[in-house]
Parts: structure tokens; C-alpha cells; sequence
């Protein structure tokens, strides 16, 4: 039977119905919640910990809510926009950077914790170029409060605010580091995801910018696949938590990332298409980058389905849809009530970048369905219309579709995994 609901979305509705939320909300326009009274049902850490939009729990998706915290031990639950969309303004991605020969401690490509993410980016430059910044020095990280301090967050209703008081509320600083000119505050993440939750970023900013004279700078900074993403924001009026503003986007790696379409014609020479389909439901997974980034995450330990909900930014269904795909292609398989990585899934995260992008993409090609839209691609000079895929898969004998809307459906995935293997060549 398909798990539907994670242990977060059992809970909450407990407590929605035992406190009655949903009508507090509506006749006062939020609801105060303890720790205690959240503690009653599971653990508030776990219970309040949505990072990402897909991990609100149900009840909160189906009613338009979110949930902040205001102090200590309460958290505020109403209608609110607390989430941004995570922009990629640069496709370029700047190479050079490498750590001191005399660094040991730390392997830039084996990063599996945001602190480690972070300390590669210091040692290496990469902070430096980014924050345009010298004498950096890290000042703090880790938790501590927030002081007193109020802001206006937008509500789902055109032109609409609502005001927050919080006191003292404890937050989570992943690098704090201070340079000439500026004090970058850094959120870290190696989880690849569309949005993020902004309070992240603002509640540090509104701690800081009210204790030193220099600027402040937000960064938000992700990792995944040998790439460092880093976002700088602003946030133009103080006590709107939603003015935020990206100021810009830049794009690293410790590697040569060079992949060129000879290297691709290579890889087509040398693979073989599989005669039969795995007994597995074809991919539904539109994001192959957001596959990579649970072989990572699964290579780090393995995980449940809800786990992977909770850790990768995904509602149930899609953490089923991107453990199947991994299944798929042989780099993911189920063990019991987890996952794990397969040799192979291990061997391929252990490879150079140019070699790693090249072996995910032959797994992905010695599929029929796949290489055949690839080869049409190439020839034609861009990706065929989604009824001739829709033909191709009609003929590759493909695992349990039957009906015409879900053979569209998955051809999106075969468009953007072939997207992703074209953007693969750089020179």
C-alpha cells in the first residue's frame, strides 16, 4: 500500500482538531501554538521544521497556512508567504578554485555536511570572489536568540500584511563572516530544491543589522554535484520580512567541468540499449539534478520515504516518483522500509565531475526510449515534439503504462533528462 501521509501530517491533524486551529485562524487571523502543546503529539523540532513549501504538512498545504516561530517555545500559524522561489539567474559556472596544498583535513569531493560545504568555500576563495570582500574572518555560527523585534509579512490576499512580534526567538547561523566592508551571513544547504524558507535568512539579518554599523549580506548557498550555487539578497525595507531582493547569483566548482559533444557521440558509441524494460514504473522525476541530489543524500546514509520528504524538499508522492526513478536506473534500490544506494550509485558519486555527469548520463541512455529522443535531438538540432516521444515509448515496451494521458505525462521526463544531457556540453 502507498504511504500517503508522513507522521508529521498524522500529528498535525491530532492537533488542528484538539485545539480547533483552523476556526482560531479564521475568526482571529492566526493561532499561537506552544512547544508543550506540540510536544503532546511528537517532537516540536520535527514538527516545525519546513524548509521547503512541499514539507508543510497537508493540512497546512490544503488551508493556505505556514508556521514561524515567535519566541522560544511558540510558534505563530497563519496565512502567510514565507517561502521564495529560488531564482538561477547564471548558467556560467566559474572554475580555478582549489584548497591550499597544505589542507588535509578536509576532501572537496567527498562534502557531506553544510559546515564542511561552507569551510571549502572559505579556504578555497570562492567566499572571497562572491562577497567581493577581504580579511574575511568567521565571527560565529550556530544558535542563539533573536532578540525582540517586529516585522510584516504579505498574506495570500492581494495588498494584505500581517503583523508579527517575536521575542527572543532562537535561531540557526551556518558561518557568520566578517570582512572589511561587510558581515556575510551564510544559510547552507545541500539540498537542491525550487524554494526556500526566507525567515532563514531574515531573522539573522534583523539580529545583526541591529548590531553592527557595516552592511549585512544574506547568502544563501547550495551544494550538490561538485557545483556551489550562491545567492546574495537584500532586504530593502527592515521590517518586511517579504522585500527581499537578489542582488546577484554566481556559480562555482572545484573542477574542470568541460563536456564536449564529441564526448557525448563517445558515450552513444559505447552504450548498449538494454533489450527489456525493468519491472519498475517508468521515471516520473522531471528534475534530474534533484535525482543526483538524493544519490548524494542516500550515499551520506540510507533513507526512508519519509525521510526523504523531509531531508530533500519533497511531498510523499514525489519522494516515491525520485526513489523509483533512482530504481530505475539501477542507482537506487529499496531495502525493506528504506533506501539505499546500489555499487553502482556509490561507484558513479566517487568519479570526477566531467566522468560522474557522463556515467549518469549512460545510465540514462541505454534505455530505448531515451537514447532514441536523444539521437532524434541531436539530428534534428532540438528535442522532438512530445507525440513523437509518446510514439517512441509506445514502441519500447515500457513497464505498466497503458493509457494515453500517462504516457505524456512521463514523456516530460524523458524531455528533461535529454535537456539535461544537452546542457551537458560546454565546449
Amino acid at each position: 500500500m502507498t504511504q500517503s501521509k508522513t507522521k508529521n501530517d498524522t500529528a498535525w491533524e491530532e492537533l488542528f482538531k484538539t485545539y480547533d486551529i483552523l476556526k482560531h485562524i479564521a475568526d482571529e487571523g492566526e493561532f499561537i501554538i506552544s512547544a508543550d502543546q506540540i510536544r503532546k503529539v511528537r517532537e516540536p523540532r520535527l514538527m516545525a521544521k519546513c524548509d521547503n513549501k512541499k514539507n508543510l504538512p497537508s493540512i497546512f498545504r490544503a488551508n493556505f497556512l505556514t508556521i514561524l516561530p515567535i519566541s522560544r517555545n511558540k510558534y505563530l500559524i497563519s496565512q502567510s508567504c514565507t517561502y521564495a522561489k529560488l531564482e538561477n539567474r547564471d548558467s556560467h559556472i566559474t572554475t580555478g578554485y582549489s584548497l591550499p596544498n597544505y589542507i588535509q583535513s578536509i576532501d572537496p569531493q567527498n562534502i557531506q555536511s553544510e559546515s564542511v560545504a561552507i569551510n571549502c568555500a572559505f579556504a578555497s576563495g570562492i567566499l572571497d570572489n562572491f562577497l567581493d570582500d577581504s580579511n574575511l574572518i568567521e565571527t560565529l555560527n550556530g544558535r542563539m536568540g533573536s532578540k525582540e523585534f517586529d516585522y510584516y509579512i504579505r498574506t495570500p490576499g492581494e495588498g494584505k500584511t500581517h503583523h508579527i512580534h517575536v521575542n527572543k526567538s532562537q535561531i540557526e547561523v551556518d558561518g557568520a563572516f566578517e570582512g572589511i566592508k561587510y558581515l556575510s551571513i551564510i544559510e547552507a544547504k545541500l539540498v537542491v530544491a525550487d524554494d526556500f524558507l526566507v525567515r532563514q535568512l531574515y531573522y539573522p539579518y534583523r539580529l545583526f543589522s541591529s548590531k553592527v554599523d557595516k552592511k549585512v549580506k544574506s547568502v544563501f548557498l547550495v551544494y550538490s554535484n561538485g557545483i556551489y550555487d550562491l545567492y546574495e539578497y537584500e532586504f530593502p525595507k527592515l521590517e518586511c520580512y517579504n522585500s527581499l531582493n537578489l542582488v546577484k547569483h554566481k556559480r562555482y566548482s572545484f573542477e574542470n567541468i568541460d563536456i564536449t559533444s564529441a564526448d557525448l557521440q563517445n558515450l552513444i558509441n559505447n552504450t548498449t540499449v538494454e533489450l527489456t524494460e525493468p519491472q519498475i514504473p517508468f521515471p516520473q522525476a522531471d528534475s534530474f539534478d534533484r535525482l543526483i541530489n538524493l544519490c548524494e543524500s542516500l550515499k551520506i546514509q540510507d533513507l526512508t520515504l519519509e525521510d526523504i520528504t523531509i531531508n530533500n524538499a519533497f511531498d510523499i508522492r514525489q519522494a516515491r516518483y525520485y526513489a523509483d526513478a533512482g530504481r530505475y536506473l539501477g542507482l537506487i534500490m529499496e531495502e525493506k522500509s528504506s533506501y539505499t544506494l546500489t555499487n553502482e550509485g556509490r561507484d558513479i558519486l566517487q568519479l570526477s565531475y566531467n566522468q560522474r555527469q557522463l556515467r549518469f548520463a549512460s545510465c540514462i541512455l541505454k534505455h530505448r526510449a531515451f537514447m532514441e529522443t536523444y539521437k532524434i535531438s541531436m539530428t534534428d538540432g532540438h528535442i522532438p515534439d512530445k507525440l513523437i516521444i509518446v510514439g517512441i515509448m509506445k514502441n519500447s515496451s515500457l513497464y505498466n503504462i497503458h493509457t494515453d494521458s500517462t504516457f505524456e505525462r512521463r514523456a516530460q521526463t524523458i524531455i528533461s533528462w535529454v535537456n539535461w544531457i544537452l546542457r551537458l556540453i560546454t565546449v
